[in-house]
């Protein structure tokens, strides 16, 4: 490194990187002028339902890919950090250099003073700067150019997840809502292993659910639900629980006037007498996959043929005054969120 603290003129003051990048293209003009600068499915399903579920798929996979890619940006520019401190450090002292010796009024100054020896030295250093470390010179302003793009890709790559964010979660609600109206026939829905994994639901910076109100418009009967209870609805329905589905009704108690609760039901079209065969895998596959994913959906309690399921105690047996199937959950699978 160059003593200047002997000198009238300081170092220049670290600057941007950007700045850095110019003032290091003004430091090689200076020095070394010739150098260069820088259909239906077969689930009942409309053809336009199966692209939007196709679209959300593909633009969520794509969203992964850049956030992996983000990832690595961020850590490629994280293993420079200490190369960009580097490369300002030397950056400065090549600025100084160029300016304490390739002044060449102050040149034309020391011949007339009748000191030679210095205005030989001086022309020295340019000659210096100029053959020996032109190379380096370059070479610094490409890598400094290098980080700044990299900076600039990732700048793009984050604006380009957030609008392919919002085009996933329109896909999501536009195959949702077509599916909440339909009121489809998926055989026994997939296993709660074969389906895939609900996209989270929103939560604070430390972790925990925020809080929400009866804000949304509920697709399934006209009255409202939470952003969070509609968020659980579109994912079920996405994987491919397709059938009826009641989530919003009046009363003064229980989630569902709150708009915290949906029951789906296990059979196709609306509620019935106890689910059997087909309709019985259909709730079973279902409770399952809403409790495997209850974390990530926000769930408070699952209800399903006579038993119910809470975080904290897991399956227990559920009875309620009635002995019908609505009363024991035996045609429906109950979902309360938090």
């Amino acid at each position: 490194m160059i003593d200047a603290s002997n000198h009238a003129d300081p170092l220049p003051a670290r600057r941007p990187l950007v700045l850095s990048i110019a003032l290091l293209a003004a430091v090689m003009l200076l020095v070394a002028p010739g150098s260069r600068s820088t259909a239906q499915d077969d689930e009942g399903a409309s053809a336009g339902l199966s692209q939007a579920i196709e679209d959300y798929l593909d633009a969520q996979d794509e969203l992964e890919a850049l956030q992996q890619e983000q990832e690595e940006l961020e850590q490629e520019l994280a293993d420079s950090e200490d190369e960009v401190e580097e490369l300002h450090e030397e950056l400065e002292d090549y600025a100084y250099l160029a300016y304490a010796n390739s002044d060449f009024q102050s040149t034309s100054a020391l011949l007339a003073s009748g000191d030679p020896s210095g205005a030989l030295d001086a022309m020295t250093m340019i000659e210096f700067l100029g053959e020996s470390r032109a190379d380096r010179l370059n070479s610094l302003i490409d890598r400094l150019a290098e980080i700044e793009a990299t900076q600039e890709t990732l700048d793009d790559n984050i604006a380009e997840q957030e609008e392919l964010a919002a085009d996933m979660e329109a896909a999501r609600d536009e195959a949702a809502r077509e599916l909440a109206a339909s009121g489809g026939d998926a055989a026994t829905g997939p296993s709660a292993s074969d389906a895939p994994d609900p996209e989270p639901a929103p939560r604070n910076s430390d972790g925990t659910l925020p809080y929400e109100s009866c804000t949304e418009n509920d697709p399934t009967t006209g009255g409202c639900l939470t952003p969070r209870t509609l968020h659980a609805l579109e994912q079920a329905q996405i994987v491919g629980f397709t059938r009826y589905v009641s989530c919003y009704r009046s009363g003064s108690w229980g989630e569902h006037p709150k708009g915290r609760a949906c029951d789906f039901s296990a059979q196709s079209g609306t509620f019935g007498g106890d689910a059997y065969g087909d309709d019985k895998a259909y709730g079973d596959n279902l409770a399952a996959w809403l409790v495997q994913n209850a974390d990530a959906l926000g769930v408070q309690y699952v209800i399903w043929y006579r038993q119910i399921w809470m975080p904290s105690s897991g399956w227990k047996s559920y009875s309620r005054a009635g002995g019908d199937p609505s009363s024991d959950h035996t045609n429906h699978v109950h979902l309360s969120i938090r």
